[in-house]
C-alpha cells in the first residue's frame, strides 16, 4: 500500500510510458506549442466522468482541443453578477482568448450527474440543503422541456435527459452575448454530441431536426 504522501504509482508508470512511447513522436509538436502557444480550433465542453475523456474519444493530438469538464457538462446561463464562475471563465477564455471556431457540448451515456438529478427529483428527501451537486444539477430542470418525442429518447428516460441537457446547455451558451454575436456572423459554431460508453458510438445533434443520430459516414 502506498504511503499517504507518495504520488500515485499508476500515474508515474503512465508517465513513463508516455515519455518512452508517445513523446518521441510528439516532441517537436510540444516544442512548437511551447514557443508559439496553443491555437486549438475546437473547444469541448464535456463531463468530468473518467470514462468519457474527449482527447481519447477524438484521438486528439497535443494542442488540438481546448477542453473544459464539469459534472454533466453543464453551463449556467450568462450571469454577470461579479461572483466566481469557473466554467463561464473557461468558455470566455476559449472563445474570446483562443478564438476557437467550434464549441462542442458533449454528454455521454450513464452520466452520474443526470442519475443524481433524477434520483433527487424522484425522492426529494435525498436533497441536502448545502449540497453542491444538487445546486449544480438543478440546472437540468429546464432541460426536461426539451425532451423530444423520439423513440430513441423516450425508451430510456436517463438517455432522454442526457440528450435534452445538451440542447439546454447550447441554449444557455447563447445567452452569452459574445457567443451569440459570433455565432450570428459565422465565426463560431455550436455543436452537440453524445458518447455511448457501452458501445462507443458517437451521436451528433442534427441542427435542423434537433434529434441525435449516429453519422452514416465519417470522412477521412
Amino acid at each position: 500500500m502506498a504511503k499517504a504522501h507518495e504520488f500515485p504509482s499508476r500515474l508515474l508508470r503512465g508517465y513513463a510510458t508516455f515519455r518512452d512511447q508517445r513523446l518521441p513522436q510528439e516532441s517537436s509538436r510540444y516544442k512548437v506549442l511551447a514557443e508559439t502557444g496553443q491555437r486549438p480550433r475546437t473547444m469541448i465542453l464535456g463531463c468530468s466522468d473518467s470514462r468519457a475523456a474527449p482527447e481519447t474519444i477524438f484521438d486528439a493530438a497535443p494542442g488540438e482541443l481546448f477542453v473544459v469538464r464539469n459534472v454533466a457538462a453543464l453551463v449556467p446561463p450568462f450571469t454577470p453578477d461579479g461572483e466566481h464562475h469557473g466554467t463561464s471563465a473557461a468558455i470566455e477564455f476559449g472563445v474570446m482568448g483562443l478564438k476557437v471556431r467550434n464549441l462542442v457540448v458533449m454528454g455521454h451515456g450513464r452520466c452520474g450527474g443526470i442519475t443524481a438529478y433524477l434520483a433527487e427529483r424522484d425522492s426529494p428527501e435525498l436533497q441536502a440543503p448545502n449540497d453542491y451537486i444538487h445546486k449544480w444539477t438543478s440546472l437540468l430542470k429546464p432541460a426536461e422541456a426539451l425532451i423530444c418525442e423520439d423513440p430513441v429518447e423516450t425508451m430510456d428516460r436517463q438517455r432522454a435527459l442526457e440528450f435534452a441537457s445538451i440542447r439546454q446547455t447550447i441554449e444557455n451558451l447563447r445567452t452569452f452575448p459574445w457567443i451569440r454575436s459570433l455565432e450570428e456572423i459565422g465565426e463560431l459554431e455550436l455543436h452537440g454530441a453524445w458518447f455511448d460508453i457501452s458501445t462507443a458510438e458517437l451521436y451528433l445533434l442534427d441542427k435542423q431536426t434537433g434529434r441525435f443520430t449516429v453519422p452514416d459516414e465519417i470522412e477521412d
